[in-house]
């Protein structure tokens, strides 16, 4: 199994993943998040243009999400990437029923589709094997 892959099957069976940004008072603020997709090596997820998280992306788009299960965890690192259209709207909608149940459809501009660029992943556990470090595009 390459890395890539290791790291979209935890993702994929652990879906509660949480996300550290830079709020705009400067301080640390964590919410779940769920990965949407992958593709070629980026992890894709959505996010509402109304929402606090946008504007905290907008202003620093560096972020790390973790998800863990009780014996081990995965960390990454990585630059949000926009990416605009109805095309990734589309793909949005097609991949999670609540982001459908929230936006009803890809005309929506207020979804918000990313993907993590520079994307640095982690993977620990309480073995005395080191961590897992894999560069994932």
């Amino acid at each position: 199994m390459d890395s890539a892959e290791e790291v979209f099957e935890f993702l994929q069976a652990n879906p509660l993943q949480y996300c550290a940004t830079v709020g705009l008072d400067g301080k640390p603020k964590v919410r779940p998040f769920q990965m949407m997709y992958h593709k070629g090596g980026d992890i894709y997820y959505c996010t509402g243009a109304k929402k606090a998280v946008y504007a905290e992306l907008q202003n620093n788009p560096y972020v790390e999400l973790s998800a863990s299960t009780m014996d081990k965890w995965l960390r990454i690192s990585g630059r949000v990437e926009w990416v605009e259209g109805k095309k990734a709207r589309e793909s949005a909608i097609e991949s999670l029923d609540i982001v459908k149940s929230i936006y009803k459809n890809a005309d929506n501009t207020d979804l918000k589709v990313f993907y993590i660029a520079e994307a640095v992943a982690t993977i620990t556990d309480f073995s005395e094997n080191p961590p897992k470090t894999y560069k994932l595009n």
